[in-house]
């Protein structure tokens, strides 16, 4: 593929050294004020203008997500955002970065925290390049969230209306940068309360109903792991049991299905629902079953004007544009479900939530020059 030079050029320097600052900010899940401190003077030396809701009140944290907007050298055109999140995964406490042939890691006590400091790296780099070399471009917002690891729980309490533009990107995936992740999970939490019969083993016995041994023979039964290409199940936690002595009674399951299709989605939960009534009619106990909605799937279309865009400002950095589908969540699927339409693309951190998690100065700094070329194709062709 023959790379095309008409956009501006990032300064690769300076992005490295903007990761780095940002990586040794202790931000994790829940205390986000640090990096928000961090990123609202850069921010407004951009010229955004910055609005906090209070999503952070649901929840206990100490910072709501961030929206900030700069209406570029048009403000007529059709905007565009770009969104990540600011939160990292544990332990972050003196995160200290180190470089291996061309490799960002830490120094292997804690993780790196690319995820996602690499896209709010890449975007500060986009803009600023942007705005230096004076290319034309038509508002841009920035969509900041906070408390994604645990679960999209920022982006599920975003104040919506806060919030000015319709389409636009998310860079949060493992692949490398080109990857557009066009449809992403349904995904559901499945709760088991089973009970049996709780009894002194060692005076009544007999009158005992083993709530576990209900649970084993259901998990035994149920279909777990990779179901097949569209769909995972897993059972994460057991809850149960009081004394070595007593036969348990009671005992809890909490396990997630994600499926690429409703149906399968659906399929999965009454399966795995079905063989816990089962197991717990057949030895004499009862199971309560229900199901807790965790966000929904999205599918942009091949021939949107986002992946459209995507596709042709991967071309022109030079990098091979690939359309997929991931089971992985991510804010995408939070914000296409309240109204935005946005798609994830792949900016190439690895081993994520580890400690040997780390990202290539390339996939780097082809983050941000590939924002740069979201920016310059969206603003030629979105009317």
């Amino acid at each position: 593929m023959t790379t095309k030079h008409t956009l501006p050029k990032i300064n690769q320097e300076r992005l490295l050294n903007s990761f780095l600052e940002l990586a040794k900010i202790n931000a994790p899940s829940g205390f986000e004020k640090p990096m928000a401190d961090f990123l609202v003077p850069r921010l407004k030396e951009l010229g955004f203008q910055i609005q906090f809701d209070q999503a952070h009140e649901q929840f206990g944290g100490n910072c709501g997500n961030l929206i900030a907007y700069w209406e570029g050298t048009n403000q007529n055109a059709v905007p565009l955002f770009f969104s990540t999140h600011m939160d990292t995964v544990l332990p972050t406490e003196g995160l200290n970065p180190v470089i291996r042939d061309g490799v960002i890691y830490s120094d292997g006590t804690t993780i790196l925290g690319a995820d996602d400091r690499a896209a709010l790296a890449a975007y500060l780099e986009a803009i600023q390049t942007i705005q230096e070399t004076k290319m034309d471009c038509g508002p841009i917002e920035l969509i900041l969230t906070v408390n994604e690891q645990p679960g999209l729980v920022g982006a599920a309490h975003l104040d919506y209306s806060l919030v000015k533009t319709q389409k636009g990107y998310i860079f949060d995936s493992s692949g490398d940068v080109g990857q557009i992740i066009l449809q992403g999970p349904f995904s559901s939490r499945i709760y088991f309360d089973i009970r049996g019969k709780s009894s002194h083993i060692g005076l009544n016995p007999e009158e005992g109903i083993n709530a576990f041994l209900i649970a084993s023979d259901a998990l035994k039964n149920m279909n777990l792991g990779k179901i097949d290409s569209e769909t995972l199940a897993n059972i994460g936690i057991i809850e149960g049991g009081k004394l070595t002595s007593i036969i348990p009674g009671e005992v809890r399951l909490v396990g997630e299905v994600r499926s690429i299709s409703e149906e399968g989605l659906k399929r999965q939960l009454n399966q795995m629902k079905l063989e816990v009534e089962t197991s717990a009619a057949k030895h004499g106990g009862t199971a309560d079953v229900h199901f807790e909605k965790k966000y929904l799937g999205f599918n942009e279309p091949l021939d949107s004007i986002l992946t459209q865009t995507a596709i042709r400002a991967a071309e022109t950095i030079g990098v091979e544009g690939h359309t997929t589908k991931t089971l992985g969540g991510a804010d995408t699927n939070v914000l296409n479900e309240n109204g935005l339409t946005c798609i994830t693309l792949g900016n190439g951190f690895r081993n994520i939530h580890t400690f040997n998690e780390h990202i290539s100065i390339e996939n780097l700094n082809n983050t941000a020059q590939y924002t740069i070329g979201l920016i310059e194709e969206w603003y030629k062709t979105a009317k």
